[in-house]
């Protein structure tokens, strides 16, 4: 009896410490990437959060009434079930400086995830280009994040090849974008598509190519961007 107590209590005590470590890490990284700076106490970044999962998850119907619009050419898009806040995405801007989704406040967001090595993605990104170039505005953007390693070189020399020129040169060489977009269920491979209302909540989502230039496309936008 005295063995199997010896044996009991410290694996205990090994879980709740596990545990509390756990609580405490999540707390931390919430407060990271919420705050932006060390002022405010890390109990009230993880409340922020909570709310604004609570506020997307509220949009399940505006998320199937938008998804209803992806026919055609973009039915592979699903509608986000549930909605969910996507403010703490980070990956780094044109200017080379960290941002995240929340960086763009007040603007519907066509986030897409790609790679040089991804074949699908050569053939996806000029229409990305156009699609930004129609309907790019202060309301709406198409973000185009590459996830290449390595220095900027490459992929630059990629989108020249291909003849992209509107698109903004969003990177995270990192792969920590698509690593969180995996583990949220979003992603599955390259490339990957995100629609992100002005509140920075996730609409709706696809893995895949599609054709983002097509007429099918510009009605998802402007039915995104509809009150």
């Amino acid at each position: 009896m005295a063995d199997g107590k010896r044996f009991f209590f410290p694996a205990t005590r090994l879980i709740l410490a596990a545990l509390v470590a756990g609580v405490l890490a999540g707390a931390v990284a919430v407060y990271v990437s919420e705050s932006g700076s060390g002022n405010n106490a890390p109990e009230k970044a993880v409340a922020v959060a909570g709310k604004d999962d609570a506020a997307c998850a509220a949009k399940a119907d505006r998320a199937k009434q938008v998804a209803a619009k992806a026919v055609g050419q973009i039915a592979a898009l699903q509608p986000a079930d549930p909605p969910q806040s996507l403010k703490s995405l980070a990956f780094n801007g044109p200017d080379g400086k960290p941002m995240t989704i929340a960086d763009h406040a007040g603007k519907t967001v066509l986030l897409n995830l790609w790679a040089t090595w991804c074949a699908p993605c050569r053939a996806e990104m000029p229409a990305l280009d156009a699609l930004q170039k129609e309907k790019g505005s202060k309301e709406f953007e198409v973000i185009a994040v590459n996830v290449d390693t390595g220095d900027d070189a490459k992929p630059k020399k990629f989108l020249k090849e291909i003849g992209v020129e509107t698109l903004g040169f969003y990177r995270d060489p990192t792969i920590a974008l698509f690593n969180e977009a995996k583990t949220r269920g979003l992603a599955l491979g390259l490339p990957v598509t995100m629609l992100i209302d002005a509140d920075g909540c996730l609409i709706a989502h696809m893995n895949g190519p599609a054709e983002w230039s097509s007429p099918d496309a510009k009605r998802l936008v402007e039915g995104a961007l509809e009150p």
